[in-house]
């Protein structure tokens, strides 16, 4: 540490005078970091960036990183240290992770709904129901209006197409009419053939919809925004989450439940 007065004469000697500082270290007796600290501090000098044991590796590591961003950090320090580095792994996975390219975030537009404009519909499997001395699956068709999230939810032991269509009235019927387009998230049971955007329906289930006058159409592909409601409701029920909750359904056959408006499918 030095004082003010000692600060203001290495910044004399070396404005003025013209020394460097070694001279003025030498001078003053100190050691010339101390001195070129003080000038530093002073506003006289640009701070230096101490080099690091990194440094020389960093143009190799981006290389790496553009290439491969997924590549663990474990397999980059030996790459790293059979060219030489000396640093400890630590360290190095902490700059790692500061220099890993980060992926880019998509914006999504959250989907608002006019009424009797849109329902989504979903398969859930929830375990398996004793039926006489078999055990059978068992499913539910999950119906959500898009506006008002009011659920419709259709236990069975089956996913073939006439109980899909059948379940399809049953909710019609309860929600007291027939929306203009239903959402499936690429269901099997509605949709036979997919490239891309190409999405070929089940022709039963065009018949099917031309007949009630609704529209059938697909979500795209990792596009949550446009397929929460339905998945949601579907995780949400929960009903085979546990055995208490599943020994609670195994006196009964499959039968309609029905949840009205909450997005939570209480």
């Amino acid at each position: 540490m030095i004082d003010a007065q000692l600060r203001g004469e290495i910044r004399r000697l070396f404005l003025v005078e013209k020394w460097k500082v070694g001279t003025i270290a030498r001078q003053l007796q100190l050691h010339p970091s101390t001195v070129r600290r003080a000038l530093e501090k002073s506003g006289v000098l640009p701070q230096q960036r101490r080099g690091r044991m990194i440094d020389p590796y960093l143009p190799f590591i981006e290389q790496v990183l553009g290439t491969y961003p997924r590549l663990p950090a474990s397999r980059l320090y030996t790459m790293v240290v059979e060219r030489g580095y000396p640093g400890g792994p630590d360290q190095f996975r902490h700059l790692v992770a500061s220099m890993r390219p980060k992926p880019q975030r998509e914006a999504f537009l959250s989907l608002r709904m006019l009424p009797g404009e849109q329902a989504q519909v979903d398969w859930g499997h929830f375990g398996r129901l004793r039926v006489g001395r078999a055990h059978r699956r068992l499913y539910a068709f999950v119906f959500v209006l898009s506006f008002s999230r009011t659920v419709f939810v259709h236990f069975t032991l089956d996913t073939r197409l006439e109980t899909f269509l059948h379940a399809h009235q049953l909710a019609f019927h309860y929600v007291d009419g027939v929306v203009r387009t239903v959402l499936y998230d690429n269901l099997r049971t509605a949709v036979i053939e997919r490239q891309g955007t190409a999405v070929r329906f089940h022709p039963v289930l065009l018949d099917f919809a031309s007949h009630y006058g609704f529209l059938p159409t697909v979500a795209a592909v990792a596009r949550g925004n446009e397929k929460g409601y339905a998945s949601h409701c579907t995780s949400s029920v929960g009903f085979g989450s546990t055995s208490r909750r599943r020994r609670r359904f195994e006196s009964f056959r499959p039968c309609i439940l029905t949840g009205g408006s909450s997005p939570g499918c209480s």
